[in-house]
This record gives C-alpha cells, structure tokens and sequence, in this order.
C-alpha cells in the first residue's frame, strides 16, 4: 500500500482525496519508482479541483513531475536504485503521476537526475523551471545574446517566471520583470531582475505595433499580454511563448511579424523529445544559482495538496511548491 491523491468521478460527483493505494492499481509501465519529492503545479491544481479538463480517465493520481528512486525496471536505460526525474508525458493526466508515494511509468519518459540536485532540488526546478531552460534555450537558437538588449519575463512571480529571471540574469541578460504583485519585487530582485514593471500596462487591449524595447521575451500569460509582448519587440526580437495565465486566446495582428521580423517561438514541455530534455537537465545544472532553490520554492506535505490548489489558482502562491510525499 502506498500513500496517494486520487481523483475520482463518479455518480457522486468529481473529488480528490487523500488516501491509501493498493500497489496492484499501479498503471501499466516497465519502470516502478518509489517517489520521494513531487510538485504541485497550474495543471495539478486544475486537474484537483476539476476547474480544467486535465484529466482524461479516471481514477487517476494527479502530478505532473516526479524525483525519486528505482525500484524495479525492464527498461534497459534504467537500472534499480537510479535516481531519476520526470516532468510531462501527460502523466498526471492520462497515466497516474507523481503525487503518490509510488509510480509506474515508461522507462522512456525518465531523465538520470545530474549529480548536481537532489531529489528535493530537482523538484524546485520541476516543469515550471525545464520549461524555463526551454525558453532561455530557445532564444538563444533564434539568436538572442545579452548584447542584444533587454529581455522581458512576464509572470514573474510565477514558477516558470521566477526561474526564467535566475536563468538568464546568471547569463548575463539585463531582465525585466512584469507581476501584478509589486510587493514581491524585492523577491525578484535577489533573483536577478534589473528591473520590475506592472502587468497592467500588457493586459489590456493594445495597439498592433508600439515602441520598440525588448529584444528578446518569455511569456507565461498569453492572451492580451503576449499581443502587446509582440507588439512591443525590437526589430528581429524573439518571444519565448510558454504559458496561458490570462487566456488561450491570441488578440494580435500580423504587423509584429511582417514589419519587424518578430519570431514567435512555442515552447511545449510535454512531449519535448528526450536529447532536448537531457539537455535542458545538463544546462539547469550548469546555468541555475542552486542558492536561488530556496527563495524560489517552498516545500509541503502530500496532505496539503487539495488546500494549496485553491490559493495556487487564485494566484496567491509564489514560485514552486515542493511536495514531499512521505508526509
């Protein structure tokens, strides 16, 4: 038996519980991994209180990134004892994940965690700060060096946001940080922001071009805010887009594009092809001040997970929840 967060739906409704697991309703999978430290990310937070259809079939454990230990394993890449870390596959939405004690999970998904983290520290990188790496990587392909000019981070406050602004101050880019929480500025400044401006003036309706300033974006928000993001690039300036805080919609013109040679570059976690996430985990290890781990994260017991979903979707968490699944 081992601890998890089920979800259920049923005559009785849609619920999350906390609650006891028989390891013979493990999912099917060539990897067994005894859990030591999961997240509690957007996606969770949705797919636990059923606020967004995350959740494909049912029951399913909630938890889109895992640390922890091999058990047992058929995968001839994984061997018993291996450290290992796994964010996406859609674990968590279609394959049990990593809010439970124990996992089963496709040897293919795992990444050999670099001997630089820990399990605890590789889940104050989780998702959100992968997905980071991605972004920073990106620009970089498309040409953004901190020459270049200013780079822009909207949701800072964020889980993505906050380990964007570590990332790339460390690599020497001037960052400014975009939050609708100013008090938090201080917190954004020990991370390496230059400078702190308010949401506000990218969240409403915009012109299709504005003036010229950032050379290169990660946007977490979408919606209003990644229009004005585009619209306000410099002359060949590129956007990192990541994330839908403000909405999936996209209200902008082509005149950032065709006028400015604006790239607008996707940046998927889930199902990013393994070199690029082994990668992205050698780059994390190389580019991410570990000292930042403990402003960015703030660490939990698996029993409170189904209380913090309701502050985490009312934006009242900052950086990334640490779960330790043993208590």
């Amino acid at each position: 038996m081992f601890k998890a967060v089920l979800i259920e739906k049923d005559d009785a409704g849609y619920r999350a519980t906390l609650t006891d697991v028989d390891d013979a309703r493990l999912p099917d999978g060539d990897v067994t991994v005894r859990v030591a430290y999961s997240t509690l990310n957007y996606k969770d937070a949705l797919a636990i209180t059923g606020k967004g259809p995350v959740v494909r079939k049912f029951p399913m454990v909630p938890g889109i990134d895992l640390a922890g230990t091999v058990e047992h394993s058929s995968h001839p890449e994984c061997r018993a004892g291996d450290i290992v870390v796994l964010n996406g596959w859609g674990v968590g939405e279609g394959h049990w994940g990593g809010l439970a004690q124990k996992a089963r999970l496709s040897g293919d998904w795992l990444v050999p965690l670099p001997a630089a983290f820990s399990p605890k520290q590789a889940m104050a990188i989780g998702t959100a700060g992968y997905t980071a790496m991605l972004c920073v990587m990106a620009l970089e392909r498309h040409g953004v060096t901190p020459d270049k000019g200013e780079v822009l981070v909207t949701g800072a406050n964020g889980g993505v946001g906050s380990v964007a602004v570590s990332l790339l101050a460390k690599l020497g880019y001037r960052v400014v940080a975009s939050t609708g929480r100013p008090n938090e500025a201080e917190y954004l400044k020990a991370l390496g922001a230059a400078e702190i401006i308010d949401r506000a003036q990218f969240s409403m309706p915009g012109k299709p071009l504005a003036k010229e300033r950032w050379a290169g974006a990660v946007d977490t928000v979408g919606s209003h805010t990644l229009a004005n993001v585009c619209a306000s690039m410099k002359y060949r300036g590129v956007v990192a887009a990541c994330g839908l805080a403000q909405g999936m919609d996209f209200p902008a013109t082509v005149a950032p594009f065709i006028l400015r040679g604006v790239t607008l570059v996707g940046v998927d976690s889930v199902y990013c092809p393994r070199p690029e996430r082994l990668e992205a985990w050698q780059r994390l290890a190389r580019d991410l001040d570990p000292a930042h781990l403990d402003l960015i994260s703030h660490e939990v017991g698996l029993a409170e997970v189904i209380r913090l979903s309701g502050e985490l979707l009312a934006g009242q968490v900052r950086g990334r929840l640490i779960v330790d699944v043993n208590r």
